[in-house]
This record gives structure tokens, C-alpha cells and sequence, in this order.
């Protein structure tokens, strides 16, 4: 089976873009836009203060906070929010679990779940066992759940990497398609324009450009 070299490993937070829409993706995974709303910026604040926590360790038992995590095997790259882990008498890894903390509540699509599983994915190679699930931790609901990560959602997430990395490939802009719930919600509205951007397919930046042109804020022959 092919590795996956450093440079081509795909950030596990991309996932968890393209899962929720394709265009939210390329937007910041190929043209590096972002812009950040209430949402976003009370998750990072979460995802901080999450990271600042202390770790605990037991004999048997150790948390580790912001753990590094990859796989060249399914060629992805990331930072869990926690990661328990239980060791048996001869100081072995028996049983390791990733916690996900989010701001929200429980989401009705796979958005976190093909995250919590790409997580998953990468600490089985990292430590060489099989791993059945995780949690998540809703700010919201104040409790953690817990979340198997079964064989049809192991398949969904490595199509979508499949997907992620067909669509790096083309270098391609998903088109745009508004839809109220997802659009009017998501930081990067502005960016994207999903009712103006014309077939969609266009880079952001390409339409930004052409409309200063067309209203005079750039100089045609200067710039």
C-alpha cells in the first residue's frame, strides 16, 4: 500500500470543511481565504483553553492534550483535542480513546464524526492497535458522548479523503450553491458569495478582482 509523503498529507480539520460543503473547502484548503465569525471564534477559544488544561496521569492512565497525530497510510495530518490512554502492567498501550470538544451541540450530519474517525485512523497507525470509537465533549450539553467509529463510517471518511485529494489535484474551486441553513451560518459567506459568484467554479479571488474592475478600484493598465 502506498505512503503518503509529508508534504502530501491532508490537514484532518479539512475533513470536517469538505464534509460540511465542498466550496467551504477549497476556499481555505487551496485559495487560503478565512475569515473568522462568532462561531468560529468561540471554538478556537474552546480549542485554547482545551490545550492549557493540565494533563492527568495515573499509573495505568494518562491524558495527553493537543497530541500530534498522522498517518501515511491515509495520508492525513492533524492535532487531537485530548487523547486518553490506558497502559497495562507491562507499561504497554492497551486501549486509546480521542475526546473532541466542541462549542455546539450534537450535529445531525457526519461533520465531526468523519473528523473524530480520521483521528481515530491515525492513532491506530500511530500505536498499532485497533481502536472501536471516541467522544465528544458539547459545550452546550455539558457531558461527553460517546461516538463508535464503525465500518460504514471508516468508508465515508476515506472517500472523503479520496475526494479531498482528487479535488487538490484539479486545484479546482467547487461551484457555489447557497443554501440557507449551511450558508447564512458559515464564516466564510463573504468570501464565497454563493449567490453572486456565477457558475461557482470561478476562483474567489478572480471574481473579487473583476468586480473592482468593473467598478473602477483598479487601474486597468497598472495593475
Amino acid at each position: 500500500m502506498k505512503e503518503f509523503l509529508e508534504d502530501e498529507l491532508v490537514p484532518i480539520s479539512a475533513l470536517s470543511h469538505a464534509c460540511y460543503c465542498e466550496r467551504r473547502f477549497t476556499l481555505i484548503h487551496l485559495e487560503q481565504q478565512w475569515e473568522e465569525n462568532r462561531f468560529t471564534a468561540e471554538g478556537r477559544a474552546l480549542h485554547e483553553r482545551v490545550d492549557a488544561e493540565h494533563h492527568e496521569s495515573r499509573r495505568l492512565f494518562k491524558q495527553e492534550y493537543g497530541m500530534a497525530v498522522r498517518s501515511l497510510q491515509h495520508g492525513l495530518i492533524g492535532k487531537c483535542d485530548l487523547v486518553e490512554l490506558w497502559y497495562n502492567k507491562d507499561g504497554k498501550v492497551e486501549k486509546v480513546s480521542p475526546v473532541e470538544f466542541k462549542r455546539g451541540k450534537k450535529k445531525a450530519d457526519d461533520t465531526d464524526r468523519v473528523q473524530l474517525c480520521a483521528q481515530v485512523l491515525c492513532l491506530e497507525e500511530m500505536f498499532g492497535i485497533a481502536i472501536d470509537g471516541g467522544q465528544f465533549y458539547y459545550l452546550q450539553e455539558h457531558r461527553r458522548t460517546n461516538e463508535a467509529v464503525d465500518a460504514p463510517l471508516r468508508e465515508k471518511t476515506i472517500a472523503l479523503i479520496e475526494r479531498i485529494m482528487k479535488i487538490r489535484e484539479t486545484g479546482e474551486t467547487s461551484a457555489a450553491k447557497y443554501e440557507k441553513r449551511k450558508c447564512d451560518n458559515c464564516s466564510m459567506l463573504d468570501w464565497c458569495m454563493p449567490k453572486s459568484a456565477g457558475d461557482g467554479h470561478k476562483k474567489v479571488s478572480r471574481f473579487i478582482e473583476t468586480q473592482l474592475r468593473l467598478t473602477g478600484r483598479i487601474d486597468e493598465e497598472t495593475s
